[in-house]
C-alpha cells in the first residue's frame, strides 16, 4: 500500500530512526522539525499519515494537532502521537485535541506498523468519497460540501462483548454516563444475532474473552454485510500487543489497553464513532445530491461523463503524489449474439447481471463505470501492477464462473475480455489518451481469443498464475 507520512519531531535521530522504520515498508517520509512546518507540509504535501511527536519547543504536539483539525482541507489526515509522555491523562488531551492514537517511545515495531497500514485504510476510504464528492461539485451536479469531521456526535448505540462482569459494569457505566446506549453480551454468538437484528455506531471487542478467540470474532464482525463499516474497539493487555495488531490489519479500527481508563474510553469511543458518522455524512450528502446525469440508468452504474471527470482528477493528483492508477477496459464477449438471439430485454438483464458482479469484485474505494453499450471501464486508485492483475482476473473468473439467469428459459455462459493499462506515478496522459491504451489491451484479448486478459507492457496474463491470489485482494471498503 503505497503512502506518503509526514514524520515530525524535532530531534534528528527520531526523525531517522522513524524514517528507516517506515522507507523499509515502502512507505514516502515527509519530514518537519517544529510544528509551524509541519503545518505547512501538511497542507502543501498533503499526506495520508501524520506522526506527531508531543514535546517539541515552541508550538507543542497538542497545538500542532488541534490546528490540524481546524483545517477543514486536511482535518481527515490521521494524526498518531509519538510521545515519552505514559499519563493517561496526555492521551486523552491528545485524543480529545483530534489525534487518532498514540505511540509510545521507544516505539515497537509491531504496533508502529498495524497502526499506520489500518489508519491508511480508513484514510483511503474517506479520501475516495471526498474525491467523488469533488467530482460532482466540479460538474455542477452539487453544492460544495459543508460536511465537517468534528461535529458534535448524537447518542450513539454502543455493544460490547465481555465477560468479566468488573469490566462490563465499569464500561457500561462510563458509556450510559455520556447518555449513549449499551447492550453488553459475553460470547461471539450473541454478538452476531444482536448485530443481525439491530443496528450499532461502535463495536467494542474484548480480545480476552474466557472461551473464544476475540480476533477470530473481530474477523467475523468486518466481513458481515451489515457491520462492515462499524468501527471496533479491542480491549486487551500489554500482552496482547501481537494480537492487537493482527487485529488492527484484520479491520478492526482502534483499541484501548487495560485497565481501562474511563476518559481515554470515551475520547477514544467519540473518535471512531465521530468518523464513521462523517464518512456516512459524506457518503449520503454524495449519493443523494448526484444527479441521473452522472449515472447509467440501466445498471446504476456511473456514465462516461462522471468517469472522464473522476479521472482526471486522479491524474492530475497523482502527478503530485506519484501514485500509481489502474485502469480496467472490459467488454461482454459475443454480446450482440445475445441481443440477436434472445432479445434485448435478455440482454438488458445480462447487462444488470454483468454490472454487479463487477461492483462485488472490486474494492470499496474502486469506481466502475460504463461507457455504453457493452463497454465497461474500472479505475483502481492507489494500485501496483500486481494488485491490477489479480483483480482483472478475479473480474473475468467471476463472469466466466457462473452463469447468467435471466427471463430465457435456460441459464446463459457469458464471458468477458479485459484490457488494462497502469498510470505510473507523474506521468500526464489525457483521458482520450489513458482510455484509447487500455482499448487497445481490450483489443489483443478480444483478437487473441477472447475471455482473457491482456495488460499494457506485460502482454496476456496467464489466469494460473494468479488463480490461488483471487482472495488475496480485500473487497471490502476499508481494506
Amino acid at each position: 500500500m503505497a503512502a506518503r507520512i509526514l514524520v515530525v519531531d524535532d530531534i534528528l535521530p527520531n526523525i531517522k530512526l522513524l524514517e528507516a522504520k517506515l522507507t523499509s515498508d515502502y512507505y514516502d517520509v515527509i519530514t518537519a522539525m517544529n510544528g509551524e512546518e509541519a503545518l505547512q507540509k501538511a497542507k502543501e504535501e498533503k499526506p495520508d499519515l501524520i506522526l506527531l511527536d508531543i514535546m517539541m519547543p515552541g508550538m507543542d504536539g497538542f497545538e500542532v494537532c488541534t490546528r490540524l483539525k481546524q483545517d477543514p482541507n486536511i482535518a481527515h489526515i490521521p494524526v498518531v502521537m509519538v510521545t515519552a509522555l505514559t499519563d493517561t491523562q496526555d492521551r486523552v488531551k491528545g485524543l480529545e485535541c483530534g489525534a487518532d492514537d498514540f505511540l509510545s517511545k521507544p516505539v515497537n515495531d509491531t504496533a508502529l506498523m498495524s497502526r499506520v497500514r489500518s489508519l491508511i485504510r480508513l484514510k483511503m476510504t474517506i479520501d475516495e468519497w471526498r474525491t467523488r464528492e469533488m467530482t460532482a461539485t466540479q460538474l455542477g451536479v452539487i453544492q460544495e460540501s459543508s460536511v465537517s469531521i468534528h461535529e458534535e456526535i448524537e447518542p450513539s448505540n454502543v455493544l460490547l462483548v465481555e465477560d468479566m462482569d468488573f469490566e462490563v459494569k465499569k464500561i457500561k457505566d462510563t458509556i450510559e454516563s455520556k447518555g449513549h446506549t449499551l447492550q453488553t453480551v459475553s460470547t461471539g454468538l450473541e454478538a452476531l444475532k444482536y448485530v443481525n437484528d439491530h443496528a450499532y455506531d461502535l463495536l467494542i471487542i474484548s480480545l480476552n474473552l474466557e472461551n473464544e478467540d476475540g480476533i477470530r470474532l473481530c474477523s467475523h464482525l468486518r466481513s458481515n454485510e451489515k457491520t462492515r463499516n462499524t468501527p471496533i474497539i479491542m480491549i486487551g493487555g500489554d500482552e496482547d500487543i501481537e494480537r492487537i495488531a493482527r487485529g488492527l490489519e484484520l479491520g478492526a479500527h482502534d483499541y484501548i489497553v487495560r485497565p481501562i481508563d474511563r476518559n481515554e474510553l470515551i475520547a477514544r469511543m467519540t473518535t471512531q464513532v465521530r468518523r464513521k458518522h462523517f464518512q456516512e455524512r459524506l457518503k449520503s450528502s454524495y449519493e443523494v445530491s448526484l444527479s441521473m446525469a452522472l449515472t447509467d440508468t440501466l445498471t446504476g452504474l456511473y456514465n462516461r461523463r462522471y468517469l472522464e471527470v473522476h479521472l482526471q482528477r486522479l491524474v492530475e493528483n497523482n502527478k503530485k503524489v506519484g501514485k500509481t492508477i489502474g485502469v480496467i477496459y472490459t467488454d461482454i464477449d459475443h454480446f450482440k449474439d445475445v441481443n440477436d438471439t434472445y432479445g434485448h430485454n435478455v440482454g438488458d438483464e445480462v447487462l444488470k447481471i454483468f454490472s454487479k458482479r463487477l461492483m462485488e469484485n472490486l474494492r470499496g474505494f474502486d469506481l466502475v463505470a460504463r461507457l455504453g453499450g457493452e463497454e465497461f471501464v474500472a479505475i483502481l486508485p492507489d494500485t501496483d501492477e500486481k494488485t491490477a492483475h489479480i483483480i482483472a482476473e478475479r473480474l473475468r473468473r467471476s463472469i466466466m464462473d457462473e452463469s447468467f439467469s435471466t427471463t430465457h428459459a435456460e441459464p446463459l455462459t457469458i464471458t468477458t475480455s479485459i484490457g488494462g493499462v497502469i498510470i505510473e506515478g507523474g506521468e500526464s496522459p489525457t483521458i482520450t489518451q489513458i482510455l484509447e491504451r487500455a482499448d487497445a489491451q481490450l483489443y489483443l484479448a478480444k483478437s487473441n481469443g477472447r475471455n482473457t486478459v491482456f495488460f499494457e507492457s506485460t502482454g496476456q496474463i496467464d489466469p494460473h498464475q494468479y488463480e490461488s491470489q483471487s482472495g488475496s485482494i480485500s473487497k471490502d471498503s476499508e481494506s
